[in-house]
């Protein structure tokens, strides 16, 4: 078992906040799954955190893996008949050769040892198994308050990210992907959220934990003072969008 905070962990120290305030993916992203997988026998979903994708590949397939580093994650991860949840990288699975239908990674692969792990994919892949894998990119909101969620991510967090996060920003088109690949769908997240909960989600950014680390304060308490000044009613949820990054290809 990797030690609680294993080198690579960014979030076990927000694990609750991950699970509470981190968006969901929609259905028609899992219905994509379901069609380009050979057999739906058994999924294994890595760099899994507290499981936001591992529980709906739970709807569709006999068996699901969920691994992640961090212990912490992983206990916060609901209980289910048909998961079975690790603490290990991705990069080394006790997982068996040729056993896995589809391989997912949901917001997780930038972290990845890119190299390690596609070998670990081709190891467990079973004959013409689906490798996907998605991020969503930066959150988008109207008027003032979207101006200063900008902010927040660009300006005052902006030097805080960690260098992996390029990879978000140019779409994993840098992320080495050598699979046949899949045609994707173009989709995006949505959610209605308070002035609270979008704090909260900015609390769980890997820049806001490394801006903490370095400052001893957290820089969220002025910006839920500037999402206050232009919010309103700070209970009136107001729409939030990421567009989401998708990439697909047969394992062999």
């Amino acid at each position: 078992m990797s030690p609680a905070h294993a080198p690579g962990d960014h979030f076990s120290s927000v694990s609750a906040a991950y699970s509470a305030f981190r968006p969901r993916y929609p259905r028609a992203l899992f219905e994509f799954l379901t069609a380009v997988a050979p057999r739906h026998r058994i999924a294994w979903d890595c760099g899994a955190g507290t499981g936001q994708a591992t529980v709906n590949l739970a709807e569709y397939f006999d068996r699901v893996i969920g691994t992640d580093i961090s212990a912490e994650q992983i206990a916060r991860a609901p209980r289910h008949e048909k998961i079975t949840w690790l603490v290990c990288p991705a990069e080394s699975t006790p997982l068996a050769l040729g056993s896995v239908d589809l391989v997912t990674i949901a917001q997780a692969l930038h972290w990845f040892d890119h190299a390690r792990f596609n070998a670990e994919v081709r190891r467990v892949g079973a004959p013409r198994a689906v490798i996907a894998a998605w991020a969503y990119g930066a959150p988008r909101m109207d008027g003032e308050v979207g101006a200063v969620l900008r902010r927040a991510m660009f300006d005052t967090l902006g030097p805080y990210w960690p260098p992996e996060r390029r990879h978000v920003y140019d779409e994993y088109r840098s992320i080495p992907f050598p699979f046949e690949r899949i045609a994707s769908p173009v989709l995006s997240l949505e959610e209605d959220w308070s002035a609270a909960q979008v704090a909260g989600y900015i609390r769980t950014w890997s820049a806001t934990i490394k801006y903490r680390a370095a400052h001893v304060e957290d820089p969220v308490v002025a910006i839920e003072r500037e999402l206050g000044a232009v919010w309103g009613d700070a209970d009136q949820p107001r729409r939030i969008a990421w567009p989401l990054i998708v990439i697909a290809g047969h394992i062999g």
